[in-house]
């Protein structure tokens, strides 16, 4: 039996329950995008959806979880209602074979989420899941290049969903507006200011995302770009993983031109280790244990996220800024990190020496929101994933910044310029020992850093109130979800 057919035995197969609306959620397959795109999926089944899930194969087998991630969410019921919540799992076939690299291959491989991926996916949604087009809407990651094109198909809505900050979904949204003044493909890109992006005062050329920074603009990644966001001009709804508060001048602008709900942040309950399986890196249980035996506020938390990478050199200036700097620390090491083919990037002998001065922890992977709100965490040197961010926001710990690719440059003007929640370390190719020990000196123990975990906290409450009843989150939310049914009943 293979796996899609072992999720469909496990009963989650054909069909709309009850009558309920229906909505059809699947994330890009990273990690990044699976785990806000779970929680999304509970929120429209706690809201009364019949929701079906679906996963790449190969995200279903880095999991690791069996055969169905929602079976214990769902047999209990979720959030504020006792009933069992309708949420049904199926998998895709991305077009190849679950042992192929795909983060060696990165080229590959998204050149088969651009071309291959996309027939599979609408094979299946013929197949098993659109089952009555007039009930159903598609809930769909942003970043792929078929939504609304397929959603026309079927006959259904296609609600875009942004899992990155709304300052990023809006340059990307005018990159005919970058293009024209010079800022973007181009071979000699403008270096002045930018001021011309509406609900955005100005940005630099350097804080834009590395792909509008690229001079080459016909990379696999670029045309996916293009065209993912071709489909969202065509998208009924946007929903976005950030805060309006956070963002009030950019998301106004896109409001402007389109439905657009901030419904951020999308956390697991209680900002807890998550009900359904979501990691695609085997957790250490050393985390926690050698988190208790610190002292409270004494711990640098280190994470580069799931899936960028770093080189070596840079690997070896940040350790020796760590072990310079006197500070704990605990360090989430992938084994890729640098590449697949060299599982052991960091310099030799620095864990071990680390770990018998006992005041260092490397492992593969943890638990993020339990670490951030461990309270001997002090600190996060983080890349800057859209996530990290606001984990360590909820969880009133201040950054190093580090950003390696994407959106995380962009991520960084927001904690650092526009925040005032964490500082920057460098950059790539230019991040040297001497400054990452200063930056994590004075964030562990300088005045500065007691004004960071001030700001923290006060974004915290940003966050907190958002998601409260009656904050903005949670009313956009209700009434997305309000104004979406309204739609399928009508379409019914």
């Amino acid at each position: 039996m293979g796996q899609e057919e072992a999720v469909a035995a496990n009963g989650t197969g054909t069909g709309v329950g009850r009558g309920r609306p229906h909505a059809v959620v699947m994330p890009y397959p990273l990690q990044g995008h699976v785990i806000p795109a779970v929680h999304l999926a509970l929120r429209l089944a706690e809201r009364g959806f019949a929701v079906t899930f679906i996963n790449t194969e190969s995200v279903h087998h880095q999991i690791g979880a069996g055969g169905d991630i929602f079976a214990g969410v769902r047999a209990r019921g979720g959030g504020t209602t006792t009933e069992e919540l309708d949420v049904r799992y199926e998998l895709v076939s991305d077009g190849f074979p679950l042992g192929f690299d795909r983060s060696l291959n990165h080229d590959q491989f998204m050149e088969g989420v651009l071309h291959v991926l996309p027939a599979h996916v609408e094979d299946l949604l013929r197949r098993r899941v659109v089952v009555d087009p007039a009930t159903t809407c598609l809930v769909v990651d942003t970043f792929f290049v078929w939504p609304a094109t397929l959603a026309r198909k079927l006959g259904v809505p296609y609600v875009s969903f942004w899992t990155e900050p709304a300052l990023i979904f809006n340059l990307y949204y005018h990159m005919d507006l970058l293009t024209k003044h010079g800022h973007f493909k181009c071979k000699d890109p403008r270096k002045d200011t930018i001021t011309y992006i509406p609900g955005v005062a100005s940005i630099e050329p350097s804080e834009l995302m590395s792909y509008l920074q690229d001079t080459d603009t016909t990379s696999v990644v670029h045309r996916i770009i293009f065209r993912a966001f071709d489909e969202a001009r065509r998208a009924d709804y946007v929903l976005c993983n950030t805060v309006e508060e956070l963002e009030p001048s950019t998301i106004a602008a896109l409001r402007a031109d389109r439905p657009f709900y901030a419904v951020g942040p999308i956390f697991p309950a209680g900002f807890a280790r998550s009900a359904v399986a979501t990691s695609m890196w085997p957790e250490s249980d050393d985390c926690s244990r050698w988190l208790g035996a610190q002292p409270p506020g004494s711990v640098l938390y280190i994470s580069f996220g799931s899936y960028a990478h770093v080189t070596k050199q840079e690997l070896r200036e940040i350790a020796g800024g760590v072990l310079a700097s006197g500070a704990r620390f605990l360090w989430v090491m992938r084994p890729d990190i640098v590449s697949s083919d060299d599982p052991r990037p960091l310099p030799e002998g620095f864990a071990e020496a680390a770990a018998a001065a006992g005041r260092g922890l490397v492992v593969q992977w943890c638990c993020q929101v339990e670490v951030l709100s461990h309270p001997a965490v002090a600190a996060f040197l983080t890349h800057c994933g859209w996530n990290s961010v606001l984990e360590s926001v909820w969880a009133g710990v201040p950054m190093l910044c580090f950003p390696l690719l994407t959106d995380q440059l962009t991520n960084r003007r927001l904690v650092v310029r526009e925040w005032g929640a964490g500082v920057s370390i460098g950059d790539r190719g230019a991040v040297h020992a001497d400054e990452v020990r200063a930056r994590i000196q004075g964030i562990m123990a300088g005045e500065h850093g007691l004004k960071l975990r001030d700001q923290v906290r006060k974004l915290r409450a940003t966050l907190e109130a958002a998601v409260a009843p009656g904050g903005s989150s949670r009313r956009n939310f209700d009434d997305f979800v309000d104004e979406l049914k309204r739609k399928l009943k009508d379409a019914s």
